[in-house]
Order: structure tokens, then sequence, then C-alpha cells
């Protein structure tokens, strides 16, 4: 097509045909969320208790969810090369797949009281952690500048339901043991296995034509097309060029961390206080729940206030609920209400710090940045779980808090500092 003929960027998103497409990926996208995310809320609150039962000490509390985000990081950029080179569609399935052996291997691991088996299907079931962060880069692969982080901010807020049950299950681990024989809080994972293979058939199935092959068919991408693999030096470099991407990634990377690092430990906490296992259970619910029930409003926020003011709130609101969860002690309501403001904080910084780098970086090279961005985001919650153990272990639940609010205070400065940057490299450039 000449680009006499060829119709304008915004013009050929914003084409019925197009937005009708674009709607439909949304829903299977969302569809398949709200199945796999059982596997997500089933990890935080079964899997930081079987690693403490099966190891013997709480120092090895966050070992499950360490292994879980290390698996996203590992995975995320070679799902990001799968996903230039076969496509979106191709690309999640394979992350699914992997995530429902690694829930199998969890289930295993509780009937043989292997440690080691239990760290490999948290490893694996990382691998679908990748594919549901890569999944909302896929929700904007025909996005028109009006509707990105509304249409990103759907997908996340789609893995509520099944985020929110997860933990929930743990409930129905008793009944499930009776009817299968293995051990309680192994047989929760079957739900994960089963919400996991379905996401992978509603993907496989439904996903046709493929969005991001569409969307680069629709901008002419004559180079992404033939170029199917970006070297990650690429990657890091296109950021260096991008400090508004740049910017955005930190404030992700820190709000990310600390989310980790304290709801890995609250299960532990609320344990250590005598409170029952189906109120662990619903406090983690309702944790994950402000991670993602509001998110379409932190999408609208973003899209009309602006990525980077909602970006800096959401750490504001990291260091409130830091407060609140250093001084919960046995209260119940108190830690309930910081890890829900820890979830609210969370999904304002991840909706608007990933509209921003789906917005500032394009080409060839975007597929490769958003894989880069997922595996360091994956890393830095491997690393705060890691060492959240440590610091529980050391100091204590409150000492943990108070360390997590000064990384989020840290992070507002490292944004503040690399915006700063951008704007004079915009003068600079005029």
């Amino acid at each position: 097509m000449s680009t006499e003929t060829r119709p304008s960027l915004p013009d050929a998103f914003e084409a019925p045909a197009v937005a009708s497409l674009r709607r439909r990926s949304i829903v299977l996208l969302s569809t398949a969320q709200i199945l796999s995310g059982l596997a997500a809320g089933s990890v935080v609150s079964v899997g930081s208790l079987m690693a403490v039962h099966l190891a013997g000490s709480d120092a090895w509390a966050g070992s499950v969810t360490t292994a879980s985000t290390l698996g996203a990081a590992l995975s995320s950029l070679a799902l990001a090369r799968l996903a230039a080179s076969r496509g979106r569609r191709v690309a999640l399935v394979t992350g699914l797949g992997l995530a429902s052996i690694g829930a199998t291997s969890i289930i295993v691991s509780a009937v043989f009281s292997n440690f080691i088996l239990l760290l490999v299907g948290g490893v694996l079931m990382g691998v679908g952690n990748a594919a549901n962060l890569q999944a909302r880069f896929a929700a904007t692969d025909l996005s028109t500048t009006r509707t990105r982080a509304r249409d990103l901010a759907l997908v996340v807020w789609m893995s509520t339901a099944g985020a929110v049950t997860g933990p929930n299950l743990i409930r129905l681990g008793a009944p499930m043991s009776r009817l299968t024989g293995l051990p309680e809080l192994g047989a929760v994972f079957i739900f994960p296995v089963a919400g996991m293979f379905a996401a992978m058939l509603v993907m496989w199935f439904g996903l046709r034509p493929d969005p991001l092959f569409v969307g680069r068919s629709l901008i002419g991408d004559e180079l992404g097309k033939t170029r199917k693999h970006v070297p990650i030096s690429v990657a890091f470099s296109t950021l260096r060029r991008h400090p508004a991407a740049l910017a955005a990634l930190s404030g992700i990377l820190v709000a990310h961390a600390v989310m980790v690092a304290i709801m890995s430990m609250t299960p532990v906490h609320m344990a250590g206080h005598g409170i029952s296992i189906s109120i662990v259970g619903l406090t983690v619910s309702l944790h994950i729940a402000g991670m993602y029930a509001l998110s379409p409003v932190m999408g609208l926020l973003a899209d009309r206030l602006g990525a980077k003011v909602v970006l800096v709130g959401g750490l504001g609101v990291i260091i409130v609920s830091t407060v609140l969860t250093s001084m919960s002690g046995a209260s119940t309501m108190v830690v309930t209400f910081g890890l829900i403001l820890l979830g609210l904080g969370w999904s304002a910084s991840t909706v608007a710090g990933s509209s921003i780098v789906a917005a500032t970086v394009t080409g060839v090279e975007r597929i490769a940045v958003q894989g880069l961005s997922d595996a360091l985001m994956s890393l830095a919650g491997a690393g705060g779980g890691a060492v959240a153990g440590l610091v529980l272990a050391a100091m204590g639940y409150p000492g943990l808090s108070v360390a997590g609010g000064i990384l989020a205070g840290i992070g507002i400065v490292a944004f503040w500092l690399l915006a700063r940057l951008r704007i004079r490299q915009v003068a600079a450039n005029e």
C-alpha cells in the first residue's frame, strides 16, 4: 500500500472492523485472566504456608513466591521473543501450559513432602504469571491513544475474579482432600490446574487473528515482520533513549518489589498471631481485590489526569499502607486495611507505568522492551520476596513494613529525577 492510500495511524486503528477486533481480543484476554488468576492467589496464600511446613522455618516463607517471580523473570523475555515470531496466541498458550505443569508439581510435592518439587512448581507457575503480564500489553496491540490505558486496565481488572477466589480456595482444601486423598494444602492446587487449562483453550481457539500481527499490518511495520528477534542489549539501549519509559519502569519495579515483600509475609505474620487460616485467605483476597478491582478507574485516571500523576500517587498510597501494616500488631482489621491500600497503590503504579511504556516505545523494539519490563518487574518481585523472609526473621513484620515504605519513597525520588531528565532531553532537542 502506498503512503498516499494507506490510512493514517489514528484512522486505521479507529476503523469499525479494527475496533470490533480490539473489543473481541480484550474479552478473550480477560476471560483467560479470570481463569488463570486462580493460580496467582493460591501461590500467595497457600504457597507460603506449604513452604514453612515443608522447610520447617519461617525464613523460607517467601521461597515459593520468590521462585514464582523468578520463573516469571526468566521466561518473560523468552515469551516476548516467541510473541514477536509466532504471535501473542502461541506465547500466551505456552506460558499457561508450563504453569499448569507447575501446579501439578506442587500437588506432587505435597504428596511426597518434597520441598524441591514445591520450588520447581513455583518456578513453572511463574511462567504463567509472565504470560498474564504479557496479556496486559497484548490488550494494547490494537489500542488508540485515547483508549490505551483503559484497555490495558480492563484486562488487569478481569484478573480480579480469579485472583480473589484463589486464596479462598484454601477453604475447599479439606473437602477436596477427602475426595481425592491428597494432602489438604496440595489439594487446593487442583483448581489452578483446571483454570489454566481452560485459559489455554480460550487463547488457542479464540485469539484469531492474532492482534499483534494485525497491529503490525496496520502501521506497515515491515521490519517487525522480518526481524523476529531483537537482542536484549537493544531493549536496554532503547530504554536509555526513552527516559519517560525508564522513569515509568522504575516506579513499576519499586511498587512491585514492596508489594510482593509485604504481601508474601503477611500470612506468616497473621498465623504467628494465631489468626485462623480462613481469615488469612480472606485478607489476601481483599488485598488482591485492591490490586485489580479498581484498575479500570486507574486507567481512566491515567488517560485523563496523566499517567505520571497516577504513578506517583500510587507510590504515595503504598507508603501510607506500610505505615498501617507496621502498626498492625495482632489487629486483623488494621493489617487488612493496610493490605488493601497496598494493592490499590500497586494498581495505580502498575497500570499508569505500563501505559507509559506502551505509549513511549514503538516499532520493532516494542515487544523486546515490554518483555524486558516484565522480566525486571518479576526480578524485583523475586528480590522482594527473597529479602522479605530474611527481614521478617531479623526485624519482624513492623521492620519489614518500614523498609518497604522507605523504598517506595526512594521510588518517587527516582521517578522524579528520571522525569526531569526527559524534560531536559526534550528541551535540548528543541
